[in-house]
């Protein structure tokens, strides 16, 4: 599901590779669909390499959305604007407990960024 889905530090959105040289490579945007090149001294992180650290150890992003979609039943999650008590009990009822110390809630709405 997040296979070759990039996020490129300083660009919003998703991206996918599309083609790579010696020194940069081309990104196609998931939204605009517009390509651009990103060079080898921009930070991007492929989300399938992802992790969140959890009580039980790392779990890789996709089981937190495996999680998601199966507590929602494939339907809408959460709203990202709600509030912070809100958003912890979500995620805390979740099959995978988040670790309670040291979790902004910037952290949990990171989640709908994705």
């Amino acid at each position: 599901m997040l296979k070759g889905i990039l996020s490129v530090s300083g660009q919003p959105g998703l991206f996918k590779m599309v083609a790579e040289s010696k020194n940069n490579i081309i990104i196609e945007s998931l939204e605009t669909l517009k390509r651009m090149p990103v060079h080898s001294t921009s930070k991007v992180s492929a989300l399938e390499d992802i992790a969140i650290y959890t009580e039980n150890g790392d779990v890789p992003l996709k089981d937190i959305f495996k999680a998601i979609y199966d507590k929602e039943n494939g339907g809408p999650a959460i709203n990202p604007k709600s509030t912070a008590n809100e958003l912890k009990s979500y995620f805390e009822k979740l099959s995978l407990i988040m670790i309670k110390i040291g979790v902004y809630i910037s952290g949990y709405k990171k989640f709908y960024l994705v």
